[in-house]
C-alpha cells in the first residue's frame, strides 16, 4: 500500500491553506452556504462523488475502493459561532462577530485530507468510505437534519466515527473512552402564573417572581436529593424574565435552563421530578407552573468495538502511549444522535501546547487550535476508517 503518511506530507501545505481559508471565513449555523460550496469544490477536484442531500447546507462525499465492500463514514462539523474573535492570528475571521472559536475549520480540514488520501489509494482498499461534512452542531440540529434526509435510508453505513480537538489534552495524546465523555442535553422551559397588582399590597396579589425564584432554588434539589449521587446531572435556569416595572408585582415569569445527564434511565426520570417540584412549589406560593422539558440530543454512547478499533489505530499511528482516559464534560454532542441508528465511536485529539497559547477553551474568543497535528491527525483519521473497513468485510464473510 502506498505510504500513507508521504501523501498527507505532500498535502500538507494544501491543507494548511484550506484551515486558513475556512477561519477566515466563517458562518453560522445553517447559514454554511460559502463553506459548503468550498467543501463540494475541494471534494469534487480530489476526485470524490458528491451524494445529494435535501439540506441546505453542509454535503457528504463518498470514495469507492477497488473492490466491493461495506462502507463506513466519518463526519466533521462545519459551523463557526457568534463571536468576536480575538487571536490576533493574521488569518484572522474576516466575518464581524463570527469565529470559528471551536475548531470546526480544523475538523473540516482534516476531513478534506483523510478524503484526499483515500481519492489516491482507491485501488488498495475494499468498500467505501463517507465524509460527513454537518452543518449546525453548535445548535444541536444539524445531525438530525441530515438524518431527516435520509442519511442512513440506503442502509448502507455499517460505523461512523467522529473526533473533536481538546486543548485540555496535551498534543500528541488521544482521548478514548467507552464510558462518559459528552453529557446528554435537554432544554427546560418554566412558565408560572400568578396574580399582578400593586407593589405596595402584595397580600392582595400572587407574586410571580418570588414564586419562580423558590422553584429555582427548589429545582436544586432535585439532583442532590432524588438522584444518585453517582449519576451526574446539572440543572441551570440561565434565564429569567418576569415583570416590568419596580412597584408592580409581576404576575407572570418566564424561565429557560438547560439539563445535562448522562445515564439513559436518569434522563427519563427528570421531566416528572422536575414538573412535580415546579408545580407544587409554585401553588405553595398561591401560583401555577408549567415546565416543559424539550430534548435536544443524548448521551455519547461509544460503541465497544468501534472504540476499540480507534484505540488500536491511535497506538499504531502515533505510540503505544498515546491513549489516554479523558476527563468527560457536560457539555453535549449531537454526533449521539448518530449512534442511536449505527455503532459509532467519538473521540478527542489532544491539541494542547501552552508554549503556543493553545490552551484556551472552546468557545474562548483566543480560541487557537494547532495545525502542526493535521498531517498526524488525518493519518488517525485514515487508519481508523481502513481497519473499520476490514472489521466489516470480516463480519461480513462471517469469520
Amino acid at each position: 500500500m502506498k505510504n500513507i503518511s508521504s501523501i498527507t506530507k505532500q498535502l500538507n501545505d494544501k491543507l494548511i491553506e484550506i484551515r486558513k481559508e475556512l477561519h477566515q471565513y466563517p458562518e453560522i449555523s445553517e447559514q454554511e452556504y460559502e463553506t459548503t460550496r468550498r467543501i463540494k469544490q475541494w471534494l469534487s477536484e480530489a476526485g470524490c462523488t458528491i451524494i445529494p442531500i435535501n439540506t441546505k447546507t453542509g454535503t457528504v462525499a463518498e470514495i469507492s475502493g477497488k473492490k466491493q465492500g461495506p462502507t463506513v463514514a466519518f463526519r466533521a462539523d462545519i459551523d463557526a459561532l457568534p463571536i468576536q474573535e480575538q487571536t490576533g492570528l493574521p488569518f484572522s475571521s474576516k466575518n464581524e462577530s463570527v469565529f470559528h472559536g471551536c475548531g470546526h475549520d480544523w475538523h473540516t480540514t482534516i476531513a478534506l485530507g483523510a478524503a484526499m488520501v483515500f481519492s489516491q489509494i482507491r485501488d488498495q482498499f475494499a468498500g467505501n468510505v463517507r465524509f460527513i461534512f454537518q452543518p449546525a452542531e453548535e445548535t444541536t440540529q444539524g445531525a438530525k437534519t441530515l438524518i431527516d434526509s435520509g442519511l442512513f435510508q440506503d442502509g448502507k453505513i455499517k460505523g461512523i466515527f467522529g473526533l473533536h480537538n481538546q486543548p485540555a489534552i496535551p498534543a500528541g495524546k488521544v482521548g478514548i473512552t467507552e464510558h462518559h465523555l459528552m453529557a446528554a442535553v435537554d432544554t427546560l422551559h418554566i412558565t408560572i402564573r400568578g396574580k399582578s397588582g400593586h407593589g405596595a399590597i402584595p397580600h392582595q396579589n400572587i407574586d410571580a417572581v418570588v414564586a419562580g425564584s423558590a422553584v429555582v432554588m427548589g429545582l436544586q434539589t432535585a439532583v442532590s436529593r432524588n438522584i444518585d449521587p453517582f449519576e451526574p446531572v446539572v440543572i441551570t435556569i440561565g434565564s429569567f424574565h418576569s415583570g416590568s416595572a419596580h412597584n408592580v408585582i409581576a404576575g407572570s415569569a418566564e424561565l429557560w435552563g438547560t439539563i445535562r445527564s448522562f445515564s439513559p434511565n436518569v434522563r427519563k426520570q427528570l421531566p416528572e421530578l422536575i414538573q412535580r417540584i415546579t408545580t407544587e412549589i409554585a401553588e405553595g406560593y398561591g401560583a401555577e407552573a408549567k415546565a416543559e422539558i424539550i430534548p435536544q440530543v443524548p448521551a455519547i454512547q461509544n460503541d465497544p468495538v468501534m472504540t476499540s478499533i480507534v484505540r488500536e489505530a491511535t497506538q499504531s499511528v502515533l505510540g503505544k502511549d498515546a491513549v489516554v482516559t479523558p476527563e468527560p464534560t457536560m457539555g453535549g454532542e449531537d454526533f449521539s444522535l448518530y449512534q442511536e441508528h449505527i455503532p459509532g465511536c467519538y473521540f478527542w485529539v489532544g491539541t494542547g501546547d501552552s508554549e503556543k497559547g493553545i490552551d484556551k477553551p472552546w468557545h474562548d474568543p483566543a480560541f487557537l487550535v494547532n495545525d502542526d497535528l493535521i498531517p498526524s491527525t488525518v493519518n488517525l483519521v485514515v487508519e481508523i476508517l481502513l481497519k473499520s473497513l476490514k472489521h466489516f468485510q470480516t463480519k461480513e464473510k462471517g469469520e
